[in-house]
């Protein structure tokens, strides 16, 4: 049976994916010839002390797929690697319209900046605080962070430019 759909009768389903493998699950479906969409968001974090920008699945563990009602063949899309199988809601396979999809694909792209989490202790590495270990509270915008540190035996809530701050060790 030839897993290419037929625009008529398809529709977008939900495929649940084991942890982690949205990317392999939607590489397995695309070369089998399913049409898939798995939206992703930037998100920025430190590997290894350098930056680094990773996709991510926006929906972690789903992805979806357009099957048609009565040409594709559901068993292949189940035993897919990375797919744990389709989404149901009382015996019955979930569906996505064509305008949630596209909207979801025309909206703008986010870029999550997730280097550092609220509690986790950070270094100054430059300025006049260079070497001062604070704890990360908050983003203060988009390019700076909000430090609570201690001076003079007083806490202090402080505001550094995010460049400037690194995993304390």
């Amino acid at each position: 049976m030839n897993p290419l759909v037929s625009i008529a009768q398809a529709a977008w389903h939900v495929a649940h994916t084991k942890p982690r493998q949205e990317f392999r699950a939607l590489e397995q479906l695309t070369n089998q010839g399913y049409a898939c969409y798995l939206p992703t968001l930037e998100v920025e974090r430190i590997c290894r002390a350098n930056r680094t920008t990773f996709a991510e699945p926006l929906f972690s563990r789903y992805l979806f797929v357009r099957l048609d009602v009565m040409t594709s063949n559901w068993t292949a899309v189940r035993s897919t690697r990375g797919v744990s199988g389709l989404l149901q809601f009382g015996g019955r396979f979930a569906t996505i319209s064509d305008e949630c999809i596209i909207a979801l694909r025309t909206a703008p792209q986010i870029r999550l900046r997730e280097i550092f989490t609220p509690g986790q202790r950070v270094t100054v590495t430059t300025g006049p605080f260079t070497g001062l270990e604070g704890t990360y509270q908050t983003a203060d915008g988009d390019a700076r962070a909000m430090i609570m540190i201690e001076m003079m035996n007083q806490p202090q809530k402080l505001s550094f430019a995010m460049e400037t701050l690194r995993k304390a060790a």
